[in-house]
């Protein structure tokens, strides 16, 4: 089989290598056709453009098939912890049991922030979003630890590691008291990493609170699943800022923001409001429904379908059983449910959603368990940042140690004006 393929522009053939995946995907190497041709390529949201190589996460939409390092998602669920996977993701391998112990004791002892830096809360407005709180106390991260900055000094980074996983919770909690108007609660390190969070989260000092172990295991799932999820949006943005060797703080920060998005990270919080439009207007799923086979409505079912994903995402069976765990144990008798249920029955077996292959994605469910264990819709972005972090850090150092990493500067097609000249102000 040929290892290039020929390119045709007035009158030359050019030959562009072929370079083949460890799954067999294929790409062309187009990174000389500039200097060769003086073409560039033109591919708005980079659809068909790979920016990088990577060993990390394994992702093929046609099949549902999601894989860290190797690991099949649906076996990591199963049988493994969320810092397992951040371990297995950021360093290559699953650990052993001593990696696993100092890599959790390392994380345990960094929950705390600095008490400065708790002042920094007091800045806000009470009801400012989380996600604009927690990228900016991130940047704020990397003021206190300027000793850590150079993302060529392995020890270095390997401190950030500890101290990012650690403080972000710390710090998400942090900013939903604020929004309350309770007092912080410190990190308890004799607590498991999502249960810490949950205390931090609900616990108040006038009474004691006992972490559900339900929720907590319900939790650690939705992080496991979360980790990764290869070239998207908010793991590009921070590739691009860290190829300009930005310390892992400010690209963790760009990372967050991107995350933002509504169009990103903010899909499980519209699935939320879609359900909540459908039960505040009767409840008649069937009129949704039709609303969203109906092109002339601007109505369209959240949760459903996925850019990449062209049959189903295996996140969410996965995803679907924890939310049935969740709302049994906390006894709570929850319509939404009862809505995403009825819908996701009729979309299964309707043939306009079947042929579109339109099946329930991992923001389906993950919104309800969010709200059955207690977080606000304005928390659901912060949630996956927390869970998508050690995917960030794991992308960011393998890039970091790329011999042939350049800065990222994307191309552009210019569609301006031709030169022309100043004309002064009387004259115009």
């Amino acid at each position: 089989m040929a290892d290039t393929a020929i390119l045709e522009f007035e009158g030359k053939k050019i030959e562009l290598p072929i370079v083949t995946g460890s799954e067999g995907e294929k790409a062309l190497d187009i990174s000389k056709l500039r200097a060769n041709t003086g073409l560039i390529t033109l591919d708005s949201g980079y659809m068909n453009t790979g920016a990088c190589k990577s060993s990390i996460t394994f992702l093929n939409g046609e099949e549902g098939i999601l894989r860290y390092r190797g690991y099949p998602i649906d076996e990591l669920a199963e049988k493994s912890t969320f810092l397992e996977t951040a371990y297995l993701l950021i360093f290559g391998e699953l650990p052993t049991s001593e990696q696993y112990a100092d890599f959790k004791e390392n994380i345990t002892r960094h929950t705390m922030i600095h008490e400065d830096m708790r002042r920094f809360f007091d800045g806000f407005p009470k009801d400012a979003h989380p996600m604009a709180i927690l990228s900016s106390a991130i940047s704020v991260l990397s003021t206190f630890y300027q000793d850590t900055h150079d993302p060529q000094d392995e020890e270095a980074v390997r401190i950030s590691i500890y101290r990012l996983i650690a403080k972000i919770p710390t710090i998400a909690a942090y900013a939903f008291k604020k929004s309350i108007g309770h007092p912080f609660v410190y990190p308890d390190n004799s607590l498991r990493y999502c249960s810490n969070f949950l205390h931090m989260m609900f616990s108040v000092p006038t009474e004691k609170y006992e972490v559900d172990p339900v929720l907590a295991k319900a939790l650690d799932l939705l992080l496991i699943l979360h980790a990764d999820h290869e070239q998207n949006c908010s793991t590009s943005t921070m590739r691009i800022v860290g190829s300009s060797q930005a310390n892992l703080f400010a690209s963790t920060a760009s990372g967050i923001s991107a995350l933002w998005g509504p169009l990103h990270g903010g899909a499980n919080q519209a699935v939320i409001e879609m359900l909540r439009r459908i039960k505040d207007e009767g409840g008649d799923v069937s009129k949704f429904i039709n609303m969203a086979k109906d092109k002339s409505s601007n109505f369209r079912l959240s949760g459903f379908g996925h850019r990449v994903y062209k049959n189903f995402d295996p996140r969410a069976k996965l995803i679907k059983k924890a939310c049935d765990d969740v709302l049994e144990k906390t006894g709570k008798s929850n319509p939404l449910l009862d809505i995403a249920e009825e819908i996701e029955e009729i979309v299964l077996k309707d043939s306009y959603f079947v042929e579109r292959k339109l099946y329930p994605n991992v923001d389906f469910y993950s919104g309800i368990i969010y709200s059955a264990i207690g977080i606000p819709v304005n928390m659901f972005t912060g949630m996956f940042t927390i869970g998508r972090l050690p995917g960030w850090i794991a992308q960011w150092t393998e890039m970091m140690k790329d011999p042939t990493l350049k800065i990222g500067r994307p191309r552009q097609v210019y569609t301006g004006e031709n030169e022309r000249h100043y004309v002064s102000m009387g004259e115009r």
